[in-house]
């Protein structure tokens, strides 16, 4: 299993970088052949079960994840956000962290951590996976925050 860490700074409001960063359906839109759904009904809370399949066609695989932490900004304020999600699928494994909080020049902050892990993948191949987590998540981010 790997753990790595991307820092981000957008010049958008905690609550507008919240919302583009935990509007799941729009994660299919950032990453590539994914398609990201949400198992349990609105709004989103502790206990939300969020699902992205990525592949095509039967070629392919669902990472399910259950939200176990859900504190949101609060509005018109700089209490900071953030949203821990656990990785349940047979595939992949582990836990991802979004965090939004004030950032320097009024700018919002963004953290995302993950901890991930691949079924049957040997850690031999470890440095490799974190490289792709990091390119894959890193430009996931990045869209996340440019999409209005």
């Amino acid at each position: 299993m790997i753990t790595f860490q991307l820092e981000r700074t957008a010049p958008l409001s905690l609550a507008e970088a919240w919302h583009r960063l935990t509007d799941w359906p729009r994660h299919g839109a950032a990453v590539p052949l994914t398609r990201v759904s949400v198992r349990t009904g609105a709004p989103t809370r502790e206990g939300t079960v969020v699902v992205a399949r990525s592949g095509i066609g039967p070629f392919g695989f669902d990472d399910a994840m259950e939200i176990t932490r859900w504190q949101p900004p609060d509005p018109g304020t700089d209490t900071p956000g953030h949203c821990r999600l656990d990785k349940r699928g047979r595939v992949v494994r582990g836990w991802a962290e979004i965090e939004v909080r004030p950032g320097p020049g009024g700018r919002t902050r963004v953290i995302w951590r993950e901890h991930l892990g691949v079924r049957f993948l040997p850690g031999l191949f470890d440095p490799l996976l974190e490289r792709t987590a990091r390119a894959v998540f890193g430009r996931a981010v990045n869209r996340l925050l440019r999409m209005a």
